[in-house]
């Protein structure tokens, strides 16, 4: 029993994982039909909604929104593909930046955990590695149960963290990015289909992650 439920975890995490990567690889053909690249795109929506201070930049960290550049940024298959895969994740990330201008509540939050978990979370490996062994040998044993809850705790934010994100990511493919799609007649009808299932892979992308979360806390507390 112990091992079904173990895989239908790991099936649960990473099923969603191959699906995305399979979605966005058979989307990801060049159409020379479409008007123009992810990149191209991207810029058109955010001149659009009257972000012309932000940039559209590539990188190699993978597609994302930067409120603090602020910038939108995409790999360089998005950024230079003219595909629908492209053309998808180009909305999605510049559908972030408009929940930035419009002062989105869930993205406000979301900013203000991730800048206090990102340094904690490095403090929690410490503590979960550091103190179980120094901390007795150095005779401050009674510190380790401490330092472990708090660990948890953190921990238990980055989970949070996740689940502010989940509606956020679902809001900008399916709420911003595919009817900007539509209304703009970026795409075709026969398209917007195979846009839709782009969009949903960008979406679970997070839900994995919310559950890969969830698996590495249940390890830390065993």
């Amino acid at each position: 029993m112990p091992l079904l439920v173990l895989a239908i975890l790991l099936g649960l995490v990473f099923g969603p994982m191959l699906w995305v990567r399979w979605v966005m690889a058979r989307h990801a053909d060049d159409r020379p039909d479409l008007p123009g690249t992810g990149g191209e795109l991207a810029r058109h929506l955010l001149d659009e909604a009257g972000l012309h201070h932000v940039a559209v930049e590539p990188t190699d960290e993978g597609d994302h929104y930067d409120p603090a550049a602020p910038a939108v940024r995409l790999g360089p298959g998005h950024l230079d593909g003219r595909s629908i895969t492209a053309v998808a994740v180009a909305a999605h990330e510049v559908a972030h930046a408009v929940q930035h201008r419009d002062g989105a509540r869930l993205f406000g939050l979301r900013l203000t955990l991730a800048r206090i978990v990102a340094p904690l979370r490095m403090a929690a490996i410490l503590l979960m590695t550091v103190l179980p062994l120094g901390g007795v040998a150095a005779g401050a044993g009674h510190l380790v149960l401490p330092s472990m809850a708090l660990a948890l705790a953190v921990f238990a934010l980055s989970i949070a963290l996740q689940l502010v994100t989940l509606p956020l990511e679902f809001d900008a493919s399916f709420g911003r990015a595919m009817p900007a799609l539509r209304a703009g007649g970026y795409l075709a009808e026969r398209d917007l289909g195979a846009a839709r299932r782009v969009l949903q892979a960008a979406a679970l992308t997070y839900l994995a992650g919310a559950l890969l979360s969830l698996l590495r806390l249940a390890r830390v507390v065993r």
